[in-house]
Formats: structure tokens, C-alpha cells, sequence
């Protein structure tokens, strides 16, 4: 239930490097808690970037408890009633609906990225957050009783730092140790958005577009094509999962040609050749990073914690990233509210805690879904075309990461002493708090 009230101050100041949807969510809700929150982001304005992002019912709830956003989201989300699955022939394979999802989890947010990044950045700035935009961080630093960045020469300090600025983030350096440069992961996005008219106008395509949105995914051989309309037809996106193993530059800025993906998809059904030949050059050409699990999120002296993409990147194919991301932000400002400032590295400390296996988890999601798509033996999925759904599993989307955190708070504290027992805290317990909700 959306609320604007406030509690008293807490007197713990926050400073959240990156306004991406981590350092965002961290802000509203370290400020809904009474914590004193300073956003600094690097880029000196935000614009509407990117395509489709996809927030599931696990984060739908937390955009609900911010008074006025639902209401501003749902003309512009997706509102399909299901996906359609075809082989990459074109074979209809099976379609999984989303109604009685909704009604068991709740509401999911699927829509453009910049849209929907604005809404939430103008909420904040509603809110009274200091968000500084051309700040960009140089360097963390933190002592037993304060944590900092040094912004070109100007030193900001605070009782904790959250580094939410991406997956390179120069928090991940402080709290690691040493240097952790991101790897391909031997896949890329190829990614587009772009008025539906031209799609409307061509019979063969003309379903995708009209009478609501539409949403379908071909899958072939490493390979998968997703493509959907949104505002009732009006706009339309695709995306494409392809090998690639090039050197990682991981950028919304990035280009491909049109003509790379007509390669990468030759032979396709004629319906998904339609769409390419109506897509606007160029591309945006997204390198998937890899990253092995990093052994903490948190800095030696527990005030400075990653969060978001600087600590765990996400496979789009888990459709959990934003979802996880805005989690630990919700998580966390519980945590510092249940620690007070004279143990807030308590509070940072039962952040991780809290957080870890879970995350873990729905990261696996994402590696188990493509797998199950690229590596499809299709004789079989003609016997059980079932298996080919996303799994929708009730421990990771019946969760309130708010109501989870405040409820284990102290028991994760307690186990804290045991480093054994905290790494084994969540995933089975997530099931039985997911059950009793």
C-alpha cells in the first residue's frame, strides 16, 4: 500500500553512488526509513536510454508502496496476456498466460527502461533527495567510523556508502581488495525499439501489433528472438540472444548494423525476417558480462556495500536483475533502520546476510533458462512442449523483501557469529516465509 508517510530521522547519513534503478530504489527507501540519503551520479543529465526492462511481482510490490507511482507506470507498461513460444521456424511450440499469475503474486512492471527509470527518478526528486548528476566518484575510502568518496578533489563522508554504479563499479575494488574486471560471458543483446506502424501495415506481422499487446519468443539453436508490443500496440521491441565473444564493452551506447543480426538469424521463420527488415539501423549491441560470484558485497570495514549489478550481474534471461536490484535497496534501508547509527555496520552486515543465497538463487534462474532454450533437444520438446516455459517459482515471486528483512533482522544478526549458518539462512527459509504470506 503506497503511503507517504515519514518516520522520525534516524540520523544515519547514506550516500548512494549511481542513479540507476539500485541506487534509486536504495534512496526512496533508506528515506522512507528516516535515513539522510545523498545520491551522486555520474552523468551530467539522464536520458531516456535503453528498451525494455522487466520488473517481476517480487519488485512490483515495492513500486506500489510509492505513493502516486503504480498510477504513473500503468499507461505505459506491457499488458499482454501471456507468450507465445515458437521454434525458430516458425512451429507454434506452447503459449504460457500470466492471469492466474497476477492474481497469486501481483502486478509485473514491463516497459520501455528510460520511461520508466524517469518516473522513478522524478519521484525521488519529489521526495526532496539530493540527487547530484555530474558527480562522478574517483575513489571510496571508510575508517571505523565513517565511510566516503572523493569526487574530483571534494570529499563527501557518511556512516555508509552503497556503491550501486554498475558492474564497474570502483566500490567492488575497495571491497574485494584488488581489481575485478568483467568478462564476456560469451553472449550478446541485440537490442531495438521503434514505432509499430510499418509492422501493422504487413498482414504477416500485423497480429504482433494489433488488438492489445503481444509478446512472443522464437528459440533456435543458441539463439532466442524475443519480441513484444507495448502501450496497446503502439510501440514495439525484440531482443536477441546470440553467441558472441567479443571483448566486453558493455554500453546502451553501443552499435551494431542491422545486417549483423539478418546474419545471425538467416533462415529464421519469414515472420521474424519481416520484423528485422521493418527495425530502424542501427542496433544496440549489448555484450553480456559474466562474472564469477564474488565471495562478499561488503568492504573489511562493513560500510561500504555493492549493490545491484556492482555485486551481482544478472542474466536478462532470469528476468530478475531490476527485481533483485531494487530488493537489496528495500533490504538495506530495513537493515540500517533495525541497526541504528551506532551499529549500522551491524545493519550492513545482516544486509549481506539476509541477501546472499537468496540472490545466488535467482541468479542460477537465468543460466537454467537459457540452457533449457539454446540447448533444446527438439525432439523432445515436441513431446513435452511444457518444458520450454519460464519457471515462475513461488519462493522467488511470492516474496516481500521489506517484510522478509524485517522479520529475520535479528535471527540473520545472531547467525552472523557463525559464518557457516548465515551463507545456509535464506533459500530454504524463503520458502517457508513465501508460504505463511
Amino acid at each position: 500500500m503506497a503511503t507517504s508517510q515519514r518516520p522520525p530521522s534516524t540520523g544515519i547519513k547514506v550516500i548512494i553512488v549511481g542513479a540507476g534503478f539500485a541506487g534509486l530504489t536504495a534512496a526512496i527507501e533508506c528515506h522512507r526509513k528516516g535515513h539522510e540519503v545523498l545520491v551522486l551520479e555520474s552523468f551530467p543529465e539522464l536520458k531516456l536510454l535503453g528498451d525494455i526492462i522487466s520488473f517481476a511481482p517480487n519488485s512490483g510490490r515495492i513500486f506500489q508502496r510509492w505513493e502516486g507511482v503504480d498510477a504513473k507506470l500503468d499507461p505505459i507498461i506491457h499488458k499482454s496476456g501471456g507468450i507465445l513460444y515458437k521454434s525458430w521456424k516458425g512451429e507454434d511450440i506452447t503459449r504460457q498466460t500470466w492471469g492466474e499469475e497476477a492474481k497469486k503474486y501481483g502486478k509485473a512492471y514491463n516497459g520501455h527502461r528510460g520511461e520508466i527509470h524517469e518516473i522513478v527518478y522524478e519521484h525521488a526528486k519529489e521526495l526532496g533527495i539530493d540527487i547530484r548528476l555530474g558527480h562522478k566518484v574517483l575513489d571510496y575510502f571508510e575508517t571505523e567510523t565513517e565511510a566516503g568518496v572523493n569526487v574530483n578533489g571534494e570529499r563527501f563522508t557518511c556512516d555508509v556508502v552503497l556503491a550501486a554504479d554498475g558492474v564497474r563499479s570502483k566500490g567492488r575494488t575497495i571491497v574485494l581488495g584488488y581489481e575485478d574486471k568483467p568478462k564476456s560471458s560469451g553472449y550478446a543483446i541485440y537490442r531495438t525499439w521503434f514505432d509499430s506502424a510499418v509492422l501493422a501495415d504487413d498482414p504477416d506481422t500485423a497480429w504482433m501489433v494489433t488488438n492489445g499487446d503481444k509478446h512472443c519468443a522464437w528459440l533456435g539453436p543458441d539463439i532466442h528472438f524475443i519480441a513484444a508490443s507495448i502501450k496497446n500496440g503502439q510501440d514495439f521491441s525484440w531482443v536477441c540472444t546470440h553467441k558472441d565473444e567479443a571483448d566486453v564493452e558493455e554500453s546502451w551506447q553501443a552499435h551494431a548494423p542491422l545486417s549483423d543480426a539478418l546474419r545471425v538469424l538467416e533462415g529464421w521463420d519469414p515472420v521474424v525476417q519481416k520484423i528485422l527488415k521493418a527495425t530502424p539501423d542501427p542496433l544496440i549491441d549489448w555484450k553480456l558480462v559474466y562474472r564469477d560470484p564474488l565471495p562478499t558485497w561488503i568492504s573489511p570495514k562493513r560500510r561500504i556495500a555493492l549493490i545491484g549489478d556492482a555485486a551481482h550481474p544478472f542474466l536478462p534471461t532470469s528476468i530478475q536483475g531490476a527485481s533483485q536490484a531494487m530488493e537489496d535497496g528495500a533490504t538495506m534501508a530495513v537493515c540500517l533502520s533495525r541497526s541504528g547509527k551506532a551499529h549500522v555496520q551491524e545493519g550492513v552486515a545482516a544486509f549481506e546476510g539476509l541477501r546472499y543465497e537468496r540472490v545466488r538463487a535467482a541468479q542460477k534462474t537465468g543460466e537454467d533458462t537459457r540452457n533449457q532454450w539454446h540447448k533444446a533437444d527438439w525432439d523432445e520438446v515436441k513431446k513435452n512442449p511444457e518444458s520450454m516455459k519460464l519457471k515462475r517459482d513461488d519462493w522467488l515471486l511470492n516474496f516481500d523483501a521489506e517484510e522478509y528483512a524485517e522479520k529475520n533482522y535479528a535471527a540473520t544478526v545472531e547467525l552472523l557469529k557463525d559464518p557457516v549458518a548465515v551463507r545456509q539462512l535464506n533459500v530454504p527459509s524463503m520458502t517457508q516465509v513465501a508460504a505463511s504470506a
